[in-house]
């Protein structure tokens, strides 16, 4: 089972299929979903069920990403989401291993998901 709540996540970048992508300190790679307002959810109930968000209270920068891009959003719940380039981070429940890069391009809940580059924009490139 994933955990997805950290206290201080690292968020670095690592080379997938479709490029460098924002990943976690576990090497899993994270989403940005379209229909989110930014720096706010629209993700929440089955959505956040099937695209959990990274929550954490003190996100850090590792390789290749800008501390300056890093943030977090307050969740309906409360809940700290971490944010990059301010756009709110989530996870796929079916990316397995760390690179997999299986919710690219999804259209879902609303929106569409997309991994993330360093300059905190989505990727949409196909693997």
């Amino acid at each position: 089972m994933l955990t997805f709540r950290r206290t201080k996540p690292t968020v670095s970048l690592r080379k997938t299929e479709v490029g460098e992508v924002l990943v976690d300190a576990d090497g899993r790679t994270v989403y940005l979903f379209t229909a989110d307002d930014r720096e706010e959810s629209a993700c929440y109930g089955e959505c956040a069920t099937a695209w959990p968000p990274l929550i954490a209270t003190e996100p850090t920068a590792g390789h290749g990403v800008e501390a300056s891009k890093l943030g977090t959003t307050k969740r309906e719940d409360g809940e700290l989401q971490v944010t990059y380039g301010g756009y709110p981070l989530y996870y796929f429940i079916q990316d397995e291993k760390p690179g997999d890069v299986n919710g690219q391009g999804i259209d879902q809940f609303g929106g569409e998901w997309w991994v993330v580059s360093a300059a905190g924009e989505k990727i949409t490139s196909k693997p």
